[in-house]
């Protein structure tokens, strides 16, 4: 097994001009800890009697637990001390420990890759989740439910349309759009319109609050909005 040579961690050259440089010496397999705690490994090793070595490594193991606290966030972070004690050592050191040693080839694990969806975005102006809708609308049986929703789809879309294409855009665009996204699945119904939008009206990158449900949503706010109004005039 591959052992560390930590007699070596101040070059000779730099001693003679009382120089020592971080470049000089050995490389730390775990830097979060600091160079004391290489050096401190090093010398249990030097340490002959089993018993006051391992008594020792526990020493060592509470210096390191208050250097790198962020180690408390880990599960099981005991085994995690004492697996980075004998990582630091080169996996070469003889204690009691209260846990197996680990082996070389386990730090060296690449992980595990997170499959992504790699499916190319049909629009990017209305972005990825606007597909998720349509879908959900498309398995809709036909009637006015599923009208009031394509109509609500249809101004959300609308909305997103705008934030990157700052011109006006046709109510038929965004009905075409959406028989284009869902494949053909949903056939926006005659009659249907969205409302006008004001000339002055900005648009930000707005949450993903659409409502399906709704004919509208704002507008059925501002509808109870008057009807309050006028009952308050009465």
């Amino acid at each position: 097994m591959h052992n560390m040579d930590y007699n070596k961690d101040i070059n000779t050259d730099t001693m003679d001009n009382g120089l020592d440089y971080n470049t000089d010496r050995v490389k730390m397999v775990l830097p979060e800890y600091g160079r004391n705690i290489m050096n401190m490994i090093a010398m249990l090793k030097e340490i002959p009697d089993r018993a006051k070595r391992s008594e020792q490594a526990r020493a060592v193991i509470k210096s390191m637990e208050v250097l790198n606290p962020q180690v408390h966030n880990q599960e099981n972070y005991e085994q995690k001390l004492w697996d980075h004690l004998f990582i630091i050592a080169g996996y070469d050191l003889d204690i009691d420990a209260p846990y197996p040693v680990p082996e070389p080839g386990q730090r060296q694990t690449r992980p595990l890759v997170i499959p992504l969806k790699k499916n190319k975005v049909k629009a990017n102006h209305y972005g990825r989740n606007i597909e998720s809708i349509i879908d959900l609308v498309a398995s809709e049986p036909e009637g006015e439910e599923k009208t009031a929703m394509i109509r609500s789809l249809a101004i959300y879309m609308r909305q997103q349309y705008l934030i990157w294409n700052k011109d006006s855009v046709a109510d038929e665009t965004i009905f075409k759009d959406i028989e284009k996204l869902s494949d053909h699945r949903i056939k926006v119904p005659e009659g249907i319109f969205l409302t006008r939008i004001s000339s002055d009206a900005t648009f930000s990158r707005p949450g993903f609050n659409i409502n399906l449900g709704g004919n509208g949503g704002g507008n059925n706010k501002n509808r109870a909005g008057k009807k309050k109004n006028n009952r308050r005039r009465k």
